[in-house]
């Protein structure tokens, strides 16, 4: 019996979801056929369907890929020496996806995906609720250290965070002028001012 390498394994499964991405985001949901994404990651049709079932779960697993990057950001961040330093690698590594060059077109596929499929939108949700937990355990470690305000409620902080790092999405999605990703440093000053104890700010 032949052995399967975890790590082509993986590597290969992450060059379908990145190929089949920019088909997505390119052609549309509908329009897109899994011959396209055979073509695009270079592979047989035999080969893609080793690794996922249906063009649907492909889709799906892009963002199922997504919640697990997420997830294991925040886990590293949980535990770091400094946890403002890491809840500020974890906003820079969300904003620099939005580098990504089809990202408007995706963003319109998940829309349409998120109503006509209630298991893809309920994974959405759990994406998020994971993402802003995540957040809010990185801003209790930090709030206990004395590296960001105590008096701030958490839960509100987290929320706000999320819409400054969604927001960039959105933004970049509308405007191909506006690059976040280039400029993380105005992201970690607001976020910095944004979490800072008052006299911090005001020093």
């Amino acid at each position: 019996m032949r052995t399967v390498d975890p790590a082509k394994h993986e590597a290969r499964r992450r060059h379908i979801l990145t190929a089949a991405a920019e088909c997505f985001a390119t052609k549309g949901f509908q329009n897109t056929r899994t011959a396209d994404i055979c073509a695009a990651a270079g592979m047989s049709s035999g080969n893609l369907f080793h690794y996922f079932a249906s063009k649907q779960a492909i889709f799906t697993a892009i963002f199922e890929q997504d919640g697990h990057d997420n997830a294991a950001l925040l886990e590293q961040a949980a535990t770091a020496d400094n946890a403002l330093e890491a809840l500020l690698g974890f906003a820079e590594f969300m904003v620099a996806q939005t580098e990504y060059p089809h990202l408007a077109g995706l963003m319109l596929e998940v829309i349409a995906n998120a109503k006509l499929d209630a298991d893809f939108a309920a994974l959405l949700d759990r994406n998020d609720r994971e993402n802003r937990d995540g957040l809010i355990t990185v801003l209790k470690r930090a709030a206990a250290a004395g590296q960001i305000d105590p008096a701030l409620d958490p839960v509100t902080a987290a929320n706000w965070i999320l819409v400054l790092i969604e927001g960039a999405f959105v933004r970049a999605s509308a405007d191909s002028g506006f690059q976040p990703y280039r400029d993380k440093a105005m992201l970690r000053r607001m976020i910095t001012r944004f979490l800072a104890a008052e006299a911090d700010r005001q020093a």
